[in-house]
């Protein structure tokens, strides 16, 4: 019995490589991704997948974690899209209330994990 290569749909590599899927180019998004491939494209990125990542659109993960909260609060400041890095940078200098008030929860969130993995739950 051969084994045939692993491949994944671009959806899942996109998320593996943390990028916005509809930003990478079209032989991407219309192809499968090896897993070859995709460590490929980690070790050696391409200048399309490094200006991704350098300047967005990032996805909604990606977003809220350069701006240290949680997806659903993203969500709860009605942050639906992706945003570019210059987007993103323009939230955290302004500072709006919504973002300080999400880092105060994600930091509880954090404080009780921490909390619970030390007794051991």
């Amino acid at each position: 019995m051969t084994s045939r290569p692993q491949t994944m749909k671009p959806a899942t590599a996109a998320k593996k490589l943390g990028i916005y899927l509809p930003a990478t180019p079209e032989s991407f998004q219309s192809g499968v991704v090896s897993r070859d491939e995709l460590n490929a494209l980690q070790s050696d990125p391409p200048e399309w997948l490094r200006s991704l990542r350098q300047n967005g659109p990032h996805p909604r993960p990606v977003v809220a974690a350069k701006l240290g909260i949680s997806i659903g609060g993203l969500a709860r400041a009605g942050l639906t899209d992706a945003l570019t890095t210059a987007e993103i940078e323009e939230i955290k200098s302004s500072a709006p209330s919504w973002l300080e008030q999400e880092r105060a929860t994600q930091a509880e969130v954090r404080r009780e994990a921490a909390r619970l993995k030390a007794e051991g739950r």
